[in-house]
C-alpha cells in the first residue's frame, strides 16, 4: 500500500531501493545478539547498505533526536497528563527510553539510510 514512500522503508525495515527485502539479518529487534546485524547488499537490487567505511556514525545523530522527542513526550504524558512527581516522571522517561532502545537504534539506522538512498520506481514493475 505505501510500497514507493520512504516511511514504508523506513518502519517496515525494508531496502530503501526496492523496498522488497528486509534490511537486517533477523526482524526481532529484541534478539540483542543481532540488534544491527544488516545484510551487506539488498538481495533483490543488490543495493550496497553501508555508502562508506562508518557510514552509520551519523544515524548517531538521528538516534539522539528520536531519544530527545521520545524523552520529551513520555514527560509531557508523565508529568501533565498523569500529573506524576519529578522522580516517578523520571522513572518513566528513563523506563521507555530502555525499554525501546533497540527499536530506536533499528529506526535511527533505517532514517539514515533512507537519506541517502531513493526509491526506483522501476522495482513496482519486477514484483
Amino acid at each position: 500500500m505505501l510500497k514507493g514512500y520512504k516511511i514504508n522503508s523506513i518502519i517496515n525495515s525494508k531496502c530503501p531501493v526496492c523496498q522488497n527485502d528486509d534490511l537486517y539479518v533477523d526482524k526481532n529487534p529484541y534478539k540483542f545478539s543481532s540488534i544491527l546485524k544488516m545484510h551487506e547488499r539488498c538481495r533483490k537490487c543488490n543495493t550496497k547498505y553501508a555508502l562508506e567505511p562508518s557510514f552509520f556514525y551519523g544515524a548517531m545523530y538521528v538516534s539522539y533526536a528520536l531519544g530527545v522527542g521520545l524523552g520529551l513526550g513520555l514527560f509531557a504524558i508523565s508529568y501533565f497528563l498523569l500529573k506524576l512527581n519529578f522522580f516517578n516522571t523520571f522513572l518513566v522517561i528513563s523506563g521507555g527510553i530502555i525499554l525501546l532502545l533497540p527499536l530506536i537504534m533499528r529506526l535511527s539506522r533505517n532514517i539514515w539510510l533512507n537519506l541517502f538512498l531513493k526509491f526506483d520506481r522501476t522495482s513496482l514493475n519486477n514484483d
